[in-house]
């Protein structure tokens, strides 16, 4: 992706969630200057991996395979394995209509995923082999906002605003919106995106960038690189 390309859906998503009232934390809007001059105070963001994250999988066609994230918190895997402390993460994320974020699962973390507002949010199902791989027979059962519901291998759940489901390590689904842009909130376990994501196809979770022009904000992918 070109950093331009970048720049503008930050600008973008930001309007779209102010939209819905959703305001991002002060660290959102710092320039690379600044994230670096603040380095030091904001381990936890850098560590953690907090802020903005664009991705088109490194397929090169974002508006058809892409989604837009924001990490807001995020917990530590020392406090998951002790079962004890900051073991929660929340993002917020922007699927555009007929977007699709691909098929995956996790290996570790249980998440649930809530329609925050805008159009219907479009969730393909599929349940695991037992050695945890992609089963292209396989249903399964997950919650949605509470309530038990069983579902076929394939079969494509519709969440209209408010609505959400809670998808456990071993539930493969890839999502979209349906119908228009939906905002999408995710509060989860611990997260970490370098190495809990399992793709059916091999894919990449990042991007990488072509630096057409400055950034203005950096990418949580650019933490190792711009703040060395």
């Amino acid at each position: 992706m070109k950093r331009s390309e970048v720049n503008e859906i930050m600008a973008e998503a930001d309007a779209f969630m102010r939209s819905f009232g959703f305001a991002l934390p002060p660290f959102a809007y710092w320039t690379p200057d600044e994230m670096r001059a603040n380095k030091d105070v904001a381990r936890a963001v850098i560590e953690g991996r907090l802020g903005w994250d664009i991705t088109d999988y490194g397929q090169g066609k974002y508006d058809e395979l892409g989604l837009f994230l924001f990490t807001l918190r995020n917990g530590r895997l020392s406090d998951l394995q002790a079962g004890t402390g900051m073991c929660y993460a929340e993002k917020l994320l922007i699927s555009k209509q007929d977007q699709i974020s691909p098929m995956h699962r996790h290996y570790l973390k249980a998440e649930d995923i809530i329609n925050r507002g805008g159009a219907t949010m479009a969730i393909e199902l599929n349940g695991s082999a037992p050695d945890g791989s992609f089963d292209p027979d396989a249903g399964g059962t997950v919650m949605c906002d509470g309530i038990e519901r069983k579902f076929k291998a394939g079969e494509v759940l519709l969440f209209a605003p408010g609505e959400s489901v809670t998808l456990m390590p071993g539930d493969w689904h890839k999502f979209w919106g349906e119908g228009g842009d939906v905002l999408i909130g995710e509060v989860s376990t611990v997260n970490n995106d370098d190495t809990d994501n399992w793709f059916r196809e091999p894919i990449g979770r990042f991007s990488a960038i072509e630096e057409d022009v400055a950034p203005t904000h950096l990418l949580v992918s650019d933490y190792g690189e711009w703040l060395k």
